[in-house]
């Protein structure tokens, strides 16, 4: 099985950068099988698209502008992760959506996509995250932990 987990936003716009952090606390705190790659995206588009072709699983980790109160964890699979890249919940939602449309073209799209992500409290000029949004980066990596493995995936603690 082909995985990878993507953390991408923006870290000098606060909790933009939600799924950057989740991503260096993975690397920090887990080892991953042989198969899943994780890869700090940041603000990338489309020099993304061969890590992200002919995957089994994508899992993508995010700020997600879902009118929910701040801090609230929202988790986008199947049908709603094409609905996710037409409303652009997030700032580099038009990256990943040419990406994704391209790899479909190429018939090269991930055979599964999740979007895991918490509405964020301000995307102000800052490179650290709201005390409400740094408090959800360790659900948000058990959430990540708990998507592999059930996946047969499982991620070792260091």
């Amino acid at each position: 099985m082909k995985a990878v987990v993507l953390g991408v936003g923006n870290v000098i716009l606060a909790d933009e950068g939600v799924g950057v952090r989740v991503v260096e606390a993975l690397e920090r705190d887990y080892i991953m099988p042989p198969g899943v790659t994780v890869i700090d995206a940041g603000t990338s588009g489309m020099e993304m698209l061969e890590d992200m072709s002919d995957l089994d699983f994508l899992l993508v980790v995010d700020a997600i502008a879902a009118g929910k109160a701040p801090g609230e964890l929202v988790q986008l699979r199947g049908d709603e992760v094409p609905v996710f890249f037409r409303r652009n919940l997030s700032p580099h939602g038009i990256g990943l959506s040419d990406v994704l449309a391209s790899l479909e073209f190429l018939g090269a799209e991930p055979k599964e996509t999740v979007i895991l992500g918490v509405q964020p409290t301000s995307l102000d000029l800052s490179t650290e995250l709201t005390p409400t949004i740094a408090a959800r980066v360790p659900e948000l990596v058990a959430q990540v932990v708990d998507e592999l493995t059930q996946r047969g995936l499982a991620p070792t603690r260091k």
